[in-house]
């Protein structure tokens, strides 16, 4: 038992030795990280930088001596690397309370361009009264380390994107929501194949969408929402294969959608609204099984629903399409979209009678047919209506009714329509 007890209190103390060494290690590389230098050169550019942005009156070399240490500068990260600090983030702009804002009078100064490890820089809420171009500065030099560009709601920076962000190889993200941008969109952001996200939306950009842009094979979203981009949606979209978002809503895209959109199989999102497309839906969108959000309303496509294999877009769980120039009746392989949530059919020219299928759906909370030519009697149960609501919408269709017996056993008849007459 002395023995067993011995051996007990040995692997104690040897489990004692071990913890106490993974703490100095760790203490010892902590020390040795915050008590690195920064490199001269470095120091100074962070300093010119951020004074072109937050002011002149700002005293960088006062404030914050040791700016990747002791005294680290909001908004900014640092890196050791062989042995030096060196800036790998500048994040611009109240993105948090305590975030450095611009002047109104802010510059960008040559000492930006001058980081040697930089991989991340957004402005967000920067340049607000002021017109400011980025098109004539030398993006080019941070073609070497940055992975990360974002300008968010900068209403005053206008002018077309620079040329300069095609020659940035490692990017990443490139996110330009919300500015004053305008212009064409450079051909040659097809040429950064490593690109994730590209995030263009919410500005003034015209012209067409570039077909270089079907290189970006591992791009996961491509928002180019709410600009004036018109011409007709490039053949080339089919090469984006990795792509989980494509919103091109509000905008003046026109022609038939390509059947290479069904070359969009990991495809989640498609939002098209408020276009002018036309021509039907594309076939091939059948093909494109992960789908959970379609979105097309407001455009002149025309066509009817008969045909297409829904059935296949089990995923699916909202589907828009008021608005579009529909004619047909519904089919009933709509009714198998297990996962259905919001069905938007409202203001076509369908007609028909309405599947009581639908009401089989058990996801289903909102469902719009109103505006249309639907006729005969609808054919859902009073739990139906009572579980839907004001949320189901059929009234604008002449010739369509509901069972007269639903007046003495529910107050929950549908809006605008009148009971069936009995015969």
């Amino acid at each position: 038992m002395k023995r067993l007890h011995s051996m007990k209190k040995l692997s104690f103390f040897i489990v004692f030795l071990l913890v106490l060494l993974v703490l100095n290690v760790s203490c010892l590389a902590q020390t040795e990280s915050t008590a690195a230098p920064m490199e001269k050169t470095e120091k100074e550019a962070l300093y010119s930088t951020m004074q072109g942005f937050v002011g002149n009156s700002w005293n960088g070399s006062d404030l914050y001596p040791d700016p990747c240490g002791y005294t680290p500068i909001q908004g900014v990260e640092c890196d050791v690397i062989d042995g030096l600090w060196y800036v790998t983030a500048l994040n611009i702009g109240p993105i948090h309370d305590n975030y450095p804002s611009c002047t109104e009078n802010s510059e960008f100064r040559s000492h930006l361009f001058e980081f040697k490890h930089l991989k991340t820089l957004s402005f967000y809420y920067c340049f607000v009264t002021s017109n400011k171009s980025i098109s004539s500065l030398n993006w080019g030099k941070l073609a070497g380390t940055l992975e990360s560009l974002e300008f968010r709601e900068n209403p005053g920076l206008t002018g077309q994107i620079p040329q300069g962000f095609g020659e940035i190889s490692k990017l990443q993200s490139l996110v330009l929501l919300e500015n004053g941008l305008s212009g064409a969109l450079p051909s040659n952001l097809g040429d950064l194949v490593s690109l994730r996200r590209l995030v263009v939306a919410g500005n003034r950009f015209t012209g067409e969408i570039p077909a270089s842009l079907g290189n970006l094979s591992q791009l996961l979203i491509f928002d180019s929402s709410r600009n004036y981009l018109t011409g007709v949606l490039p053949r080339t979209i089919g090469g984006l294969s990795s792509l989980l978002k494509l919103d091109l809503s509000n905008n003046y895209l026109s022609g038939k959608l390509p059947s290479e959109i069904g070359n969009l199989k990991t495809l989640t999102l498609l939002d098209l609204r408020n276009n002018n497309f036309s021509g039907g839906l594309a076939q091939s969108l059948q093909e494109v099984t992960a789908l959970e959000e379609m979105a097309l309303s407001n455009n002149p496509m025309g066509g009817n629903l008969m045909g297409f294999k829904w059935e296949n877009l089990q995923n699916l769980v909202s589907l828009d399409l008021s608005r579009v120039g529909l004619t047909g009746e519904v089919p009933e392989s709509i009714g198998e979209l297990k996962r259905l949530r919001f069905l938007g059919l409202n203001d076509n020219n369908l007609i028909g009678n309405i599947s009581p299928k639908l009401a089989d759906l058990p996801s289903l909370s909102t469902v719009r047919l109103n505006g249309n030519n639907f006729s005969g009697e609808l054919k859902f149960s009073k739990g139906f209506y009572e579980k839907m609501g004001r949320r189901f919408g059929a009234w604008s269709n002449p010739e369509l009714c509901y069972p007269i017996e639903l007046l003495s056993s529910t107050s929950d008849v549908p809006v605008g329509l009148k009971p069936c007459r009995e015969n």
